[in-house]
Order: structure tokens, then sequence, then C-alpha cells
């Protein structure tokens, strides 16, 4: 229930209680880092065991500028120390190019800024010098062009702060490349123009904040440009929860979680009231609640890699077993006082329109009147080289209620998970679906786009929202005969009921989520799919409808109806 979190305390005890299966490790043995498990990631265990240990880190220095833990700090500096001094056994190591231990320094950063004193009283000048200098190595490195650039400017930061000698040059460099990638209206996009995601709000807004917070005064201009496109950019991410505070699903490192909702903590740390506060509290007390209630959690209390359960499958190849933590992010409105008008605020539902075109986010996202349920129709997203990128960016709609599938492979229409998405084979085997674009169009009532998942295969695709229902129209132009597969929302394999409409109609219920499809021109069948285990990232069995046609060369319209529909059953 939303009465759950409403005051620091209740935020409080959340992060106490995530901590705790991570904290006799971090207090009792020596190892400058957390081995939480045996999957690996693109880099070497020993920089992921030092992310599991430094990630918590987002969570607990807010946490304890208003509930110190002696305990718990003295070891986190100890570790900091050990880690960054180059002739100890346990030394870190060299900072390369590109290097994962770039991505874990800005949380010892917001460690340095919220516990200067502490920090200074607790340290000697070498150690202060040596973990300055292991930070600093970053700053010479090569690293992506995308929000990795706020890694640097962090780090910057956290220099200025202690007094240290500012590459003012530098610096300027590094936020006028940020600024190279804002396209307008609160929106960023992450290194090339069509990948747009979750990064927007917790890493471009998310640093921008800090930023703004603990520059102000060296740097006003930029410090004052943040502010005011977080500012616009609220009026838009708030359309991505629904009144349950669930955020639409899409797009890449979707295992951090909760970590969607920092951008608000980051308004509510800087005193910025871009939207009311009571609208804020709605959406992070629901939100937080949304998440403690899922099944995100190993055998032994540990946030897993997953999203709505633990799911390798769905995952990044920079997703290690102490990844997750990176959620802890949310908890930065911890570094607040009671006083805060945040907290003192009465939650408030916000009022949505039911239908909001983001053209700079590439989303076209609809809110049912009661908001119960959120649907994003994209157009134009497109990740390149990194896991299940097509089923991250490019499906036809993504849902709050429903969520998505990931393929396991591709040789079959079951493996391949194709839910809300047109997949397409030449002999009804090794599928393909959409991915990238030649043109995309979005309207305030539409989106369209032109893809080729075929050298041979050309299809312009139309959408039309319809609240909880949506019109598909596919223009296609092939040279081959294919065959097409439209495929509907996914729903939880358990007690599903699998009834079929018509010779073209198909309908799946399970619980309260009703899914259809019907073909309304060029299809010839419908059916249902029941995908390999663990593809959906809500639930580990699913089935969704879907409707089929084989098509010889030449030009056809194939037109269906598609519901996703969240039906409450009123208790008796």
């Amino acid at each position: 229930m939303i009465q759950a979190y409403l005051d620091p305390k209740a935020f409080q005890d959340v992060l106490e209680r995530l901590m705790e299966p991570l904290r006799y490790q971090i207090e009792n043995e020596d190892y400058l880092g957390i081995h939480l498990g045996e999957s690996g990631a693109v880099y070497d265990t020993r920089r992921a065991d030092m992310e599991a240990l430094i990630r918590p880190l987002w969570g607990l220095a807010p946490y304890w500028t208003t509930k110190p833990d002696p305990v718990l700090q003295q070891t986190y500096i100890k570790k900091i120390v050990q880690g960054t001094t180059p002739d100890s056994a346990d030394y870190w190591g060299e900072i390369k190019d590109y290097d994962q231990y770039i991505v874990e320094m800005p949380a010892i950063c917001l460690f340095l800024v919220l516990h200067q004193t502490l920090w200074q009283q607790a340290t000697s000048a070498i150690e202060r010098e040596q973990v300055f200098c292991w930070l600093e190595q970053a700053l010479s490195k090569r690293i992506p062009r995308n929000n990795w650039t706020f890694f640097k400017v962090l780090i910057r930061m956290t220099q200025y702060r202690y007094g240290r000698e500012l590459d003012r040059a530098a610096l300027q460099h590094d936020l006028e490349l940020i600024d190279t990638m804002y396209c307008g209206n609160g929106w960023y996009f992450d290194g090339k123009e069509f990948q747009k995601d979750y990064y927007i709000a917790f890493a471009f807004h998310f640093y921008g904040l800090l930023y703004a917070k603990f520059m102000a005064h060296e740097d006003p201009t930029h410090a004052a440009c943040f502010i005011e496109r977080a500012t616009k950019f609220a009026q838009s991410y708030r359309y991505y929860f629904d009144a349950e505070g669930v955020a639409i699903p899409f797009g890449r490192s979707l295992t951090y979680r909760f970590a969607q909702g920092c951008f608000f903590s980051a308004l509510i740390f800087l005193k910025l009231e871009a939207i009311p506060w009571g609208e804020m509290k709605w959406i992070l007390s629901k939100h937080l609640n949304s998440w403690m209630e899922a099944p995100i959690f190993t055998l032994d209390k540990r946030l897993s890699i997953g999203y709505c359960y633990e799911n390798l499958v769905m995952a990044e190849g920079y997703n290690a077993p102490g990844s997750p933590y990176w959620s802890f992010k949310f908890f930065l409105l911890l570094a607040t006082s009671p006083e805060h008008p945040f907290w003192e605020a009465t939650p408030i539902k916000p009022i949505k329109e039911m239908y909001h075109l983001i053209k700079e986010g590439n989303m076209l996202v609809t809110t049912t009147a009661d908001q119960s349920h959120v649907l994003g129709y994209p157009a134009g997203l497109s990740l390149v080289g990194q896991a299940h990128a097509a089923d991250k960016y490019s499906k036809f709609v993504y849902s709050t209620k429903f969520g998505f599938s990931v393929a396991k492979a591709a040789e079959t229409y079951s493996q391949g998970a194709f839910d809300n998405t047109l997949a397409i084979a030449y002999e009804d085997t090794y599928f393909r679906s959409k991915h990238e674009v030649s043109y995309y169009e979005m309207t305030a009532s539409s989106v369209q786009y032109t893809w080729q998942p075929y050298p041979e295969v050309e299809v312009n695709t139309t959408i039309y929202p319809l609240d909880q229902w949506h019109v598909r129209v596919h223009e296609i132009v092939t040279t081959r005969t294919i065959t097409v597969k439209d495929g509907g929302f996914s729903v939880p394999l358990e007690n599903a009921e699998d009834h079929p409409i018509d010779c073209k109609g198909r309908k799946v219920v399970s619980g309260d989520l009703h899914s259809s499809i019907l073909g309304i021109e060029g299809y010839h069948a419908a059916d249902s799919v029941r995908p390999e285990p663990n593809t959906s990232l809500y639930a580990n069995r699913t089935i969704f409808p879907y409707v089929t046609a084989t098509l010889a060369p030449g030009t056809h319209r194939l037109i269906s109806l598609v519901g996703g529909e969240y039906i409450k059953e009123e208790s008796s």
C-alpha cells in the first residue's frame, strides 16, 4: 500500500533490508569486493566484485547523512583506501581505456562529497592523495562518447569540492560534449541519435542534477542549464509510470529496476519541484512498493539479475551479479531532512492526458482513464551491438501490465518469443522481426515506420492506438514467398484460458490480463503459442495469440486489431 512509503524511515527501512544480505561479508571479510555469484560479464571477476561492493554507496552515502552507521562507514573507508593504494596486495589496479572501474567511480565521488568531514578525519593526507590519484587516472583514459562523459565530470566536481586543481578547460570540453547530445524539451540521446531509454533519466539528468547541486557556485551557467532541462524532462517522464508506480519496461539495463525512479529522487535532493511534491510522492511510493512486492530477490535475499524475477536470458553482457545494486540511486532522496517539503506532502495521483506524444523521446504514450495501464509506442529507437536490441527497443508496443519478451533463439517461432511484433521467415523457420528502420513518423494518434527484415522484403507499418487496443496496418512488398506471424501481448501461462474468437482471431486470458488479436485483412488463420520459458520479463512461462499468413511474391496489405486489456475484477 502507498501508506507504507510516506516518511524517511520507511525508505530507510527498505535500504536496510536490502543491505542485510551484503553486510556480513562487507564487514567481516578482508576481500575488497563482494563475490555474489559465478555468472560472468564483459569485465573480469575482480571488477565485478568491486562493483558489487561500491554500487551500494549510491544509497548508503545519502542514507548516512541522516543516519550514520560508524561500523559500515569505517569499513568502506578502509576498503576504498586499500583498493586505491598501489603497493597494496589488494590494489584494484591501474585504470585502462573503457575500464569498468570508471563506471563505479561516481559512487565513490558521491560518498566523498556528501561526507567530506568524515573522510578527512578518517584518512591521512597520503591516503587521500592516493585515492584521488586513482580516480584521476580516468581523466586521461578513452571512454565511450555517451553518458560515460558524466563520469569524468563528476570526478572533476569532486576535485573542486576538495580544493584540488581543476582543469576547467577539460571540464568545459566534457560539458560541451554532453550539450551536443541534448535534443530538446528535456531529452538527450545517449551517444547516438536513435538511442533513448532510461539512461536519460537515471544517468544524464541524475548526474546533471548532482552537478547542479555541488557546482552551482563554480559553474552557475551549466547548473542552471541542467535544472532547466530536468524541469522540462519531468513533464514528459511522469507519463512513463502508471497509477501503481510501474514504469513502462523497454530498453536496456532493466535489471537496475527501481533506478527508474531515481530521477525524481534527484529532484528532491536538489529541492526542485519540477512537478508537485505530492505527485512525486505518489510515483515514488507506489514505484518502490511495486518492486518490493515482486520476486526480484535470490533465495538469500540479494537483488537478482533480471526484471520481475531472476532471469539471465534478458541480461546484457555488462550485467554482473552485483550490477543490480545500481538501483540504489533511488535512495538519493534520503540525503534530505525530515522537514523537506517532499516528506510533508500528501501523495497526489497525477493528472494525465490519454494520448501524449513525446516527440524528443520517440514515444507515443497512452494512459487509460484510471491510469492503471500505460502503453508506449516507440518509433525510431534502436541499439546496435547489444543483446536483444530488437526486442528491447523495436516492438510495436510496450506495456506496464504485460511487459515484453526477449528471444532465446530464432529457429522456431516459440523460441523467438515474438510478442507484439511481426515476425517474418522464408520457410517458417529462422524468423526476423523489426529492428532498425529506414523511415519513421509520429503524430499524437499514430506511429509509422519502414523496415526491412530481409533485403527482399520491405514493410511499412502504421500503428493506431485505441485506448487498450490498437490497429496495425502492414504494407508488405516481397520478391519471395514468406510466412508472417503477428503476435499479441503475452500473459502468464499459469491458469491461462485460450479461446478461438473465429478462424482469424484468438484471445488468451490470465487473471486480469486479456490479450486478443483479430485478423481484419490479409491473414489466413489465428492461433496461440507458448514461448520458451524465461523469455518474458514479467512471467517465467507465458502464452500469446497471433495471426498468420503465407504471402506470395508481390504487394500485400495486412490489418489486425490487437488488445492488451487490464480488466480488474471487482471483489465481491
